[in-house]
């Protein structure tokens, strides 16, 4: 894997901190890929998008002329033109919040990357792979943790085994992957896999990061987002941490977050080619768009009537309470977004390495959270 990432000194640290705080983006950024840099083409693809502030008009109404393919996100309405086909893929989406926490040695990620079919491209993202503190938020990138985790998706991707349905080890006949780009800011952590047969077809390799944390502008919130185009089809990846918080309007944070990252994300291309058509300089403009992450919405029901919906596993009432259905279907965020079916526990907050919700334990010092 090779990387354009540059060290940082300690005497450049109050410069950086000041960057950060005025959200001027250094036109050092650089993604990791295991694209050959050697190339001309290679260089021009990976080149940080975000060195530009750059911004789009989002439109009032985000429905109009967007509808959902169920395999491949948020697709565009447009009539077929020639040379627009490709193969029909698979895509695995997971996101994981993981606490500040670093993986241990040997930790495993094939459970949970496994699936019945392999997919043809794996996007995983990450929310606070670094403690959130005063250091990892105006201090240099510490690029660690997201080594660690790259390296347990490489490893977890491209094992010789895989478990089989009765959970024993078989031999593994999946192709291999290859990453394609992998972005950090601050906690959030985004990359993309794509099956090696299909690399020499990823082109236009762009990334954006639009903070929303601390003033409104540091990457302690906000998101992490990758373009690329795969045959001729263009794709956008958008990995966000949102304003958290359950007083009454946090919500009213979170979609104003959502607005301002369609607004701020910019994929920024020096290479204009006359022979083909532009690439997507916006989120919108993409043909397919996945969104994931920590999006921070809560169930707008007390911590006693939520406990008792989870006893009874009944995933549609608390559906009903999910602040995002709600805020959605007033019109006030993703008009015209589908997300899919909901089949599971909230996911929101339990103890480390337990199944059980903070607060539910005696013992627990932990804040009081409601489960979302």
């Amino acid at each position: 894997m090779r990387t354009e990432s540059k060290k940082i000194s300690k005497s450049s640290w109050p410069k950086l901190a000041v960057r950060k705080w005025l959200n001027i983006k250094s036109s050092a950024e650089r993604f990791h890929s295991d694209y050959d840099a050697t190339t001309a083409i290679a260089k021009e693809r990976r080149r940080s998008c975000s060195d530009r502030d750059r911004y789009v008009v989002v439109p009032d109404d985000l429905s109009e002329g967007w509808v959902m393919d169920s395999t491949s996100g948020m697709k565009k309405k447009s009539a077929p033109g020639p040379g627009t086909g490709g193969p029909d893929l698979r895509m695995f989406v997971g996101t994981w919040n993981v606490g500040g926490k670093s993986p241990n040695e040997g930790f495993n990620l094939r459970n949970w990357l496994t699936c019945p079919s392999p997919a043809d491209i794996y996007i995983i993202g990450f929310q606070e792979i670094v403690p959130l503190n005063a250091g990892n938020v105006l201090g240099p990138e510490d690029s660690g943790p997201a080594a660690k985790w790259l390296g347990l998706i490489r490893e977890a991707l491209n094992s010789n085994e895989e478990l089989d349905n009765t959970g024993q080890n078989s031999p593994k006949s999946s192709p291999r992957y290859c990453l394609a780009a992998s972005k950090q800011m601050v906690g959030i952590f985004l990359s993309v896999w794509v099956r090696a047969d299909l690399c020499n077809h990823v082109t236009n390799l762009k990334v954006s990061c639009v903070g929303r944390g601390i003033m409104g502008y540091l990457g302690n919130k906000g998101s992490t987002s990758i373009s690329m185009t795969l045959y001729n089809t263009t794709f956008c990846f958008v990995c966000t941490h949102l304003t958290s918080g359950e007083k009454f309007g946090d919500e009213l944070r979170r979609n104003l977050d959502v607005s301002e990252i369609l607004k701020k994300t910019k994929f920024y291309h020096s290479f204009k080619s006359l022979a083909h058509p532009l690439p997507p300089e916006s989120i919108l403009e993409h043909d397919n768009i996945i969104w994931l992450g920590d999006l921070n919405y809560r169930l707008a029901s007390g911590y006693d009537d939520t406990h008792e919906l989870l006893k009874k596993n009944n995933w549609q009432a608390l559906l009903e309470k999910d602040q995002l259905r709600i805020e959605q279907k007033a019109g006030r965020v993703f008009k015209g977004w589908n997300e899919g079916n909901i089949y599971f526990a909230p996911t929101y907050k339990y103890l480390t390495n337990s199944d059980h919700y903070v607060a539910q334990s005696s013992k627990s010092k932990i804040k009081r959270r409601t489960p979302a």
